[in-house]
């Protein structure tokens, strides 16, 4: 198919709704990444996503909403605490895993009996979803296994041709995919998946955040993926990526002695300066890392890089989610000098 690109215009808008509404897929502009967007109760449109992406089937997909109170229309009960959340971070980049109705079909939730329910804070994507007047499922924009999408440009090259339409919305704010929880009890809450939300904010509404294994580990053999990004490797460049806990200087040492063709470093802002080595640089804080990373790793592709070494970022507050997506890039391929 030709795949048509539309602007935020009134018009282009209507235009995505309407082909959402026919069952098509459009890749939609959110604060965390670009989408796949398509009607979350219509398991034909929901297949297209997996064949689009080439994702397994055993990957949920998270369903978005306009509002936080449309979500008892899709799931069998709302904890207290996720009421709780709502009127703090939604609309944001947190997705609560909840557990659905038959309204979502399996296919959408990836076989499981619960649903991420998530309501973005980009004007794009809301208006989207009000004028479809549908819950909209949306993976993130890219060929399953590659960097996500933070532009139009990025979805045009993973999917042009394969859906229907891109709106242009510009660059994402954060740069990384919203923050998935759990419920483990009435007032604990585990992170499946960190981003912009963090531990520590999520502290001031409950007694306990937990931060599940699979964050910083392989999800154990056998075990189905609670939320997107917990069971494959994700987010990966042509490249093959290493990931190296050091200081500038011992990481500057370790390239010295592995650098060569094709080789390349990520580095953070301000390393360069005594950096005599092929690299990008992807941010000084964790904030400017996170907005940062998906772009920097589809540049590597770019440049023709083999092999990337990537000097690890800090895991507290926003650092945690731009370290999980890099492990993952990496294959959990972490050296710690």
């Amino acid at each position: 198919m030709d795949t048509i690109i539309l602007k935020e215009s009134s018009e282009d808008i209507a235009k995505a709704a309407e082909l959402i509404k026919n069952g098509q897929i459009v890749g939609i502009p959110t604060e965390t990444v670009y989408g796949l967007g398509a009607d979350a109760c219509n398991e034909a449109a929901v297949r297209a996503i997996f064949a689009a992406k080439g994702r397994p089937a055993d990957n949920p997909l998270i369903v978005h909403l306009s509002d936080f109170s449309h979500a008892k229309r899709y799931t069998s009960y709302i904890p207290s605490l996720a009421l709780q959340l709502a009127k703090k971070f939604c609309p944001g980049p947190l997705t609560m895993i909840l557990p659905k109705n038959d309204k979502i079909p399996m296919i959408t939730s990836g076989g499981l009996e619960t649903v991420g329910i998530r309501v973005p804070s980009h004007k794009i994507m809301r208006r989207i979803i009000e004028e479809s007047g549908c819950p909209i499922a949306a993976p993130s924009a890219n060929t399953s296994g590659l960097p996500s999408p933070t532009c139009a440009a990025h979805v045009m090259a993973d999917m042009n041709g394969k859906i229907a339409a891109v709106v242009d919305g510009g660059e994402s704010r954060y740069g990384v995919e919203s923050t998935v929880i759990s419920f483990d009890s009435e007032n604990v809450i585990r992170i499946l998946r960190p981003g912009a939300v963090t531990r520590e904010m999520l502290l001031e509404i409950c007694d306990d955040v937990i931060i599940d294994p699979a964050i910083l580990n392989e999800l154990e053999e056998g075990a189905m993926a609670a939320s997107p990004g917990m069971k494959y490797k994700h987010y990966s460049p042509k490249a093959d990526v290493v990931m190296i806990e050091a200081s500038a200087e011992d990481f500057t040492r370790y390239i010295a002695e592995n650098d060569g063709d094709k080789v390349y470093s990520l580095i953070y802002d301000g390393d360069e300066k005594l950096f005599p080595y092929r690299h990008l640089t992807y941010g000084a804080d964790s904030l400017e890392q996170a907005h940062m990373i998906f772009s920097r790793l589809r540049e590597l592709d770019e440049l023709g890089a083999k092999k990337v070494y990537v000097r690890a970022p800090s895991t507290e507050g926003v650092g945690l989610a731009v370290y999980n997506r890099l492990i993952r890039a990496a294959g959990f391929e972490v050296i710690r000098i």
